[in-house]
């Protein structure tokens, strides 16, 4: 049985003390779980205290970003040997707020995403349409034109993929389960043409708004097998109550 995916992506927030405040509260409520995998991807400046923090615990820890190359003179940026070195089990890959604010491309979405795989790290890579897009019926044809080229030469070892609907994110709105649905089947027929029957081992997980008061009906669909979590993600009360999901509720 797939092992569901929860992970927290902390953006620009959490200072050092403040990541380890939170996890003071927050281990405690999911030592219990081991059937899922929980995540935690904190700023560049946390990642090394939360990975002390959790260390020990059924806690992984992501990092939000990274470079495509391994060291140089890249003033500014961090490679995936560096954060491997710093604790990361996954790097997240293709943000929409990367693509949005800092002019990330599907050339370089992939160019990350394959360095991250070759430093032996996970990858969280993250597709979405916009609304305009969605307005003009353009999901699927996004979302093809994103996961294939973000995968090109890209193995499925150690990948999820994060269907980030950019008008859900942070905007209060979340995709209704119906549409999520629809579109994490659609990227799952999509992985088995690329991986064939090896797509099986691929997680989607979706992200957009997601709460702790939305999280037992998206995680009831058959497809989805995980959620990257945004603001609700920023509180241990909050956070683990969507670690602790319940399916199928009526």
């Amino acid at each position: 049985m797939m092992r569901n995916f929860i992970a927290a992506n902390w953006k620009m927030n959490m200072t050092i003390p403040e990541a380890r405040q939170f996890l003071h509260g927050f281990i405690p409520t999911v030592q219990s779980v081991q059937e899922d995998d929980i995540i935690i991807a904190p700023p560049f400046t946390a990642l090394y205290a939360v990975a002390n923090a959790i260390q020990g615990t059924n806690i992984g820890l992501a990092a939000q970003d990274t470079f495509w190359e391994e060291q140089g003179a890249y003033t500014g940026e961090v490679s995936p040997r560096m954060l491997r070195d710093a604790g990361c089990q996954y790097v997240i890959v293709g943000h929409s707020e990367r693509r949005q604010y800092f002019s990330e491309d599907d050339v370089v979405v992939n160019r990350k995403i394959r360095a991250t795989k070759e430093s032996g790290l996970g990858v969280i890579f993250c597709v979405g349409e916009s609304l305009e897009e969605r307005e003009a019926d353009k999901t699927f044809d996004v979302i093809k034109r994103e996961v294939e080229a973000g995968l090109v030469e890209v193995s499925f070892e150690k990948l999820v993929v994060a269907y980030e609907p950019i008008w859900a994110i942070g905007t209060g709105k979340t995709a209704t389960v119906e549409q999520a649905q629809e579109v994490h089947a659609f990227i799952r027929k999509i992985l088995y043409n690329v991986y064939g029957d090896n797509a099986d081992e691929i997680r989607i997980i979706y992200g957009g708004s997601v709460t702790a008061d939305n999280v037992d009906n998206l995680m009831s669909s058959q497809d989805i097998n995980g959620a990257l979590v945004g603001g609700a993600s920023l509180k241990p009360e909050s956070f683990s109550r969507i670690v602790h999901f319940k399916k199928d509720i009526s």
